[in-house]
């Protein structure tokens, strides 16, 4: 489970816990979030600190993941970084930071653990992606284009690994109520919300919700989750 220290992947990682399962909860930087998250599911959660974005951490840690808990059944690639702004304030640095943080890590974490889902022939592979990947939003150029990749690995994968009872999924949340939310201006929530069907918003817990129905599915493969209140509408 990357970025698991809090908002969405602290949440998957309870209800995981929740259904029985093994966490290795993946952070970069947010100590005292992991071990809170540790706390509350106890002895079923690990924790691995590592920076995703970072091709030689990532072998580390994936290595290092299978050799103390096995082959993992549920992948869950949640983490991200945000930068945002008008395309002509957009630093470079900062579109490639997006980048690496959530579709470069999605393909070096895919790119070490598939091979061994593919002998056991089975796994769960489910991406955290986001509606302004679908839909697109002002000011999130780099954010909706990393998101919107995503979903371009999960149907390519999907394809590729279905043969081998692997099955490639993605969940694409609305605004959800969570740190990386909280800088959004009272103007901007009241017009977010004003595009829900339901005027509110959600809760990590309800992502998790998806995240959870895509766990246990077997015959749902290449598919995108919306869980956006009908934002998307």
């Amino acid at each position: 489970m990357t970025g698991g220290s809090r908002g969405i992947g602290a949440a998957i990682c309870l209800a995981l816990a929740g259904a029985g399962a093994r966490v290795a909860v993946n952070y970069r930087s947010d100590v005292a979030g992991a071990e809170n998250v540790r706390a509350q599911i106890g002895a079923g959660a690990s924790l691995w600190p590592a920076d995703i974005s970072d091709e030689a951490q990532v072998t580390v840690l994936a290595r290092s993941v299978q050799a103390s808990l096995g082959v993992p059944d549920v992948l869950v690639l949640n983490a991200a970084q945000w930068f945002g702004g008008r395309i002509e304030h957009l630093k470079p640095e900062e579109w490639s930071a997006v980048m690496r943080t959530s579709l470069d890590s999605a393909y070096y974490l895919c790119h070490e653990l598939v091979p061994a889902m593919r002998v056991r022939k089975w796994g769960r592979i489910i991406v955290i992606s986001s509606v302004v990947g679908l839909i697109g939003f002002p000011g999130d150029s780099a954010y909706a284009t990393v998101k919107s990749g995503l979903l371009g690995l999960v149907k390519a994968l999907a394809k590729e690994l279905g043969r081998d009872g692997i099955t490639v999924n993605a969940v694409a949340p609305g605004f959800v109520e969570t740190e990386m939310t909280s800088h959004i201006t009272e103007g901007a929530r009241v017009a977010l919300l004003g595009r829900c069907s339901i005027p509110r918003p959600g809760q990590p817990a309800e992502v998790a919700d998806g995240v959870m129905y895509l766990a246990r599915a077997g015959y749902t493969t290449g598919q995108v989750l919306v869980v956006d209140g009908g934002m998307s509408l």
